[in-house]
Order: C-alpha cells, then structure tokens, then sequence
C-alpha cells in the first residue's frame, strides 16, 4: 500500500471515478477517461500516485486507519476530484506486487496482474525492470531494522522493490 517515489518523469492528473485505488497501483482509463485499477483488460496508463480509499490510508510506513489529514477520511483525491499518475519512466520502491516477484532477479521484466500489481509471470507487454530485490525498506526513522533505520512498513509483510518504469 505504498509508493516510494525515487525519480519521476512526467506527474499527471486524471479525474477518477468512484473506487477505491492505492497508492502503488497500476491503473488505466476506462471509457470514460476516469482512471481505475487495472483489472487485465486495455492498456496499463501507469502507476497511482495517490490513493482513493473509504476505509484505510496508504501512505507508506502509515498503518492502516491512520491518516494524518483528518478531513481527507483517507481519500487524497477528495479536493480536486484528480489522482497523480506515473508514466513515461521513472524509479519506485513500493510493496504492491505478486508474491511471485519475491523470487525474481534483478534486472527481469515486470509485467501488470489482473490485480493491478506488478508480477513475474509474463503476461502481455513489461511494464518495469525490477532494480532491487524484495527485503526490508528504510523509513528514514532512527531504529535498528535496517541501515541504522525502523523499516518502512505496508503491503507483503512490510516487504519493498524496486523498479525502473517503463511506461
């Protein structure tokens, strides 16, 4: 449930529609040029770079229910109607992958679940390189985890990779 966004491309807003999607998620546009979570079907558009929720924050590291904008009630598009999405390259850490991928070595293709997360297993067009393999991810808080740092928790048992985008 969390984005780490290392270096970005190109940032664009999109209207979305009524669901719920996390931050990390790959997402298309559906006919009505909202942006969902990719469900298998069309083009992958990118990656979430907000997150639309009713019940849980995904902010990394925050656990869920958490939210440190009250007023948001856990949906960071609620103001403007727009969510961020990622594309035309980039490099990420985030815990929004197919368990397949923890076996994965570096420098494979990544390809687009029907779940809107990344995986191993080929499946139409890359979508990323993985860069770094599947372990714990510093929080940047003083702690002991990992490189002198609490780590980052979120989704795969606080588990984080790396990646180039390709799209």
């Amino acid at each position: 449930m969390a984005l780490v966004e290392k270096f970005f491309v190109v940032a664009s807003d999109h209207p979305i529609g009524d669901v719920d999607i996390k931050e990390g998620q790959l997402v298309a546009m559906n006919a009505s040029r909202e942006i969902v979570p990719y469900t298998g079907g069309g083009i992958v558009l990118g990656v979430a770079g907000d997150t639309k929720s009713t019940s849980a924050s995904a902010m990394p590291g925050v656990y869920s229910g958490w939210q440190s904008r009250v007023s948001d009630m856990f949906d960071e598009t609620g103001a403007s109607g727009l969510i961020t999405v990622y594309h035309s390259g980039g490099e990420f850490a985030t815990d929004q992958f197919e368990t397949d991928v923890a076996a994965t070595n570096v420098g494979s293709y990544l390809y687009a679940s029907v779940n809107g997360l990344l995986q191993a297993a080929v499946s139409g067009t890359a979508i990323a390189v993985l860069t770094r393999g599947a372990g714990a991810y510093p929080s940047g808080v003083p702690g002991t985890d990992i490189n002198g740092d609490m780590a980052l928790t979120g989704d795969n048992d606080n588990t984080y990779i790396e990646y180039k985008l390709l799209i």
